[in-house]
């Protein structure tokens, strides 16, 4: 963002607070989520949740140099909570694409659980009254989440990877509903119709995050583009996987807004 001095990568995470909850959604591919956050005074000390959107390296991989954090907390005799870690169960299953043998988590579900509490539903999770972490995603639309990426390990096979344990966080206001995404790997369209479900309300008043659209094919970006003109959301913040051209489609029938680090959005 314009005047703005922070560190960047290409990866996700936001610090959400509700009800006096701190919610950590991601922590992107290194230590520059907790960089940037000291920039804006924010310590994770009383951190409450935190919630993985998906495996892949660009949302967990800052993951022991939070573990590291900690633990130093710890040697600092500061008060520190323990956070509870919620995730779909394959979050922390190996993953690799091409020539790269690990695109998942460096971090195992055992150390995990060293550190954090850890509840791995494939239901929705209430994190509070109004925030609720959506679980396995159904897929039901025939416009998104058709390609694999990579393969996941299971047991001794290695079988094509659909991103199942990509989910999403909603927050239900009184005015309808906030839609927080990773890299939407599980279709966007599909994300905000299971939003709806869980929270009972069709309206949506803003989705930020991944919509992953990059270099789309004409039936997604068509497919994309003609669900958001009939939801009618009250404005856009698509940010990661997003690239120009589908960020130019999404403005002709949205109020597509910027999105940077440092952004603070209040509901």
């Amino acid at each position: 963002m314009i005047d703005r001095y922070f560190f960047a990568e290409p990866g996700l995470s936001f610090l959400i607070e509700e009800e006096r909850k701190q919610i950590l959604f991601d922590v992107g591919y290194s230590d520059v989520f907790i960089k940037n956050a000291y920039k804006m005074n924010i310590r994770f000390w009383g951190l409450d949740y935190l919630v993985l959107s998906h495996g892949h390296l660009d949302h967990t991989w800052g993951l022991p140099d939070l573990i590291k954090l900690f633990t130093e907390a710890k040697i600092e005799s500061i008060d520190c909570q323990m956070p509870t870690l919620v995730a779909h169960p394959l979050i922390f299953t190996p993953k690799e694409i091409g020539e790269l043998k690990e695109i998942g988590s460096m971090v195992s579900v055992e150390e995990a659980r060293k550190h954090f509490l850890v509840k791995l539903s494939s239901d929705p999770v209430w994190l509070t009254e109004k925030l609720v972490f959506l679980g396995e995603i159904k897929r039901e639309n025939d416009f998104e989440a058709k390609h694999p990426i990579g393969k996941i390990e299971k047991g001794e096979i290695k079988e094509d990877d659909f991103i199942l344990d990509d989910s999403a966080l909603a927050y239900c206001s009184k005015n309808g509903l906030i839609i927080i995404t990773g890299c939407s790997h599980a279709g966007i369209c599909n994300i905000i119709e299971q939003a709806k479900e869980v929270c009972k309300d069709n309206r949506v008043i803003d989705v930020i995050g991944g919509f992953h659209l990059q270099n789309p094919n004409k039936k997604q970006i068509e497919g994309t583009v003609n669900y958001f003109k009939n939801l009618k959301p009250k404005v856009l913040h698509a940010c990661h996987c997003t690239d120009l051209k589908s960020k130019i489609a999404l403005s002709q029938i949205a109020d597509l807004q910027e999105v940077g680090t440092g952004l603070v959005l209040h509901y």
